[in-house]
């Protein structure tokens, strides 16, 4: 494997510590990507994968255990140091799309580069090259609603890699999706992925989709099979 872009090193995340209804979501999770490497992430439903996705990408800090980016510890640092380290180094995909309805899908990817002090125009730039990748270059000006729910989710693709981040983490990215849609959209992810050369954690409960990917985790009983 190349040199670790995301590691996860005994993770554990409990709710409601120390009260009856106290529940141990992660109990010594490791996990390591390394660069262009797609991993899928399968659990039941409640197992906490979304739980393991929000504290990779630092939107939540773990009781215990280690998490780097890039080979620097990123757990252990103040909120405002784990913000940047987030909008500069990790992209999120949800089950719903999320995008701002009052702007374009042209606006929707140059807004993130714009509060990360990119210049307009480059912003501009870059946004139009990733949405021309996936396929929605005469679709630039019209808002989400003007758009299908696959096109919607390639918008948000394009949103998430706007800051060329080292790593994408993705919760559920098709779920929303008919199979139909879901399999070609999920396509486009993969292809954007791979050129891009980032490393992607992928939770799914698409099997078939799972299979497609590098390899693929179990999350069960708080720990990764």
């Amino acid at each position: 494997m190349n040199s670790p872009t995301l590691e996860l090193l005994d993770i554990h995340r409990v709710f409601n510590k120390g009260k009856p209804n106290e529940v141990r979501v992660l109990e010594g999770v490791s996990l390591t990507l390394g660069a262009g490497e797609i991993v899928g992430l399968v659990a039941p439903s409640g197992a906490g994968k979304s739980t393991l996705l929000h504290v990779a990408g630092l939107l939540d800090k773990a009781d215990s255990g280690v998490v780097k980016i890039g080979g620097t510890v990123a757990s252990d640092r103040s909120d405002r140091a784990r913000t940047a380290m987030r909008r500069d180094n990790v992209g999120f995909v949800y089950q719903f799309h999320h995008l701002l309805p009052e702007f374009t899908a042209l606006e929707n990817v140059v807004l993130p580069q714009l509060a990360a002090g990119v210049p307009k125009g480059v912003a501009r730039a870059r946004a139009r090259d990733l949405l021309a990748k996936v396929g929605l270059d005469n679709r630039l000006n019209h808002r989400p609603a003007e758009l299908s729910g696959g096109e919607q989710q390639r918008v948000a693709f394009c949103r998430a890699l706007a800051n060329s981040p080292r790593v994408l983490l993705a919760d559920e990215p098709t779920g929303n999706l008919d199979p139909e849609t879901a399999n070609r959209v999920f396509a486009i992810l993969l292809d954007l992925v791979r050129e891009t050369g980032l490393s992607a954690l992928v939770a799914t409960h698409n099997h078939d989709l799972a299979a497609r990917m590098d390899r693929v985790v179990k999350l069960a009983s708080g720990h990764l099979e």
